[in-house]
């Protein structure tokens, strides 16, 4: 049985993975394109002088290569399925970094070039894998800048308040209590009822019923029937899960089972 992030301890301190729901739920793709289309729009780029990178952007809208500042080494298109998950949307529409500020980095983007730039057997898997180490580098980047905008970005940046997040993603069938997410955030319960809408821009019972929500279509998607879903997600029954998901979406949920979502990563909804 999987243990919940937040109930796994050490002699320091308990371990929250803010983007392991993320990973686990939504599909990452990221594809190399050599060469790049002309007009294609691409959301990641490598940039650099003389076959040496020197700084990786992300491009949540997309960017075509050849409007990108200075020399693009290596591009790609990612996939996050954009139009479901809260993730994609919370991000900066540009996030860049520059390899002399980061070491650990600089060898993966550096490999990254030289498997784009030929033609080695078990080169696509290569690209795959280092592609997505790159993408979760910089998501991880976006997270530890924060943001001043209340929402899921400035959530999971908050010392606290992520880990109230964090456990709601990892258990969302539990039946949370102000009281619960409190302690886990080590807040008062008054502390954190105040602060959480500040930050998150929602109530925890408001993000708990979205994430829930989310995790149902994506279900659903995945061919789920309503009621296994409902169940799944933390809803008490079916009925009560399609007027839910109804409000949100517009949608009785029968109506998209097995359909497919939307996975670019530059989409920012349905």
């Amino acid at each position: 049985m999987k243990v919940p992030n937040y109930m796994i301890e050490n002699p320091i301190r308990a371990k929250y993975d803010r983007l392991a729901a993320f990973f686990e739920t939504f599909d990452l793709t990221v594809e190399v394109l050599s060469p790049v289309a002309p007009g294609r729009r691409v959301e990641l780029v490598v940039i650099g002088r003389d076959g040496n990178p020197e700084s990786v952007g992300l491009r949540m809208k997309g960017i075509e290569a050849g409007a990108c500042e200075g020399q693009v080494l290596a591009a790609a298109a990612v996939a996050f399925e954009g139009g479901a998950n809260p993730l994609v949307a919370a991000l900066p529409d540009r996030l860049d970094i520059a390899l002399e500020t980061a070491p650990l980095l600089e060898p993966v983007v550096t490999a990254f070039v030289r498997e784009a730039r030929n033609d080695r057997c078990g080169r696509r898997v290569a690209l795959d894998r280092l592609g997505e180490v790159i993408v979760l580098s910089m998501l991880r980047e976006a997270i530890d800048a924060g943001t001043t905008v209340p929402g899921l970005l400035a959530g999971l940046s908050h010392p606290l308040l992520h880990r109230a997040i964090v456990a709601m993603h990892d258990d969302p069938a539990r039946t949370w209590r102000i009281e619960d997410l409190a302690e886990i955030a080590g807040l008062s319960r008054s502390r954190f009822m105040d602060l959480f809408p500040k930050v998150v821009g929602m109530t925890p019972a408001a993000y708990l019923n979205g994430w829930r929500l989310t995790l149902a279509r994506r279900g659903l998607t995945r061919g789920g029937s309503v009621k296994t879903v409902a169940r799944r997600v933390g809803f008490g029954s079916a009925a009560a899960f399609s007027r839910a998901f109804s409000r949100a979406y517009g949608r009785a949920p029968a109506s998209i089972k097995g359909e497919a979502e939307g996975t670019g990563a530059s989409a920012r909804g349905d």
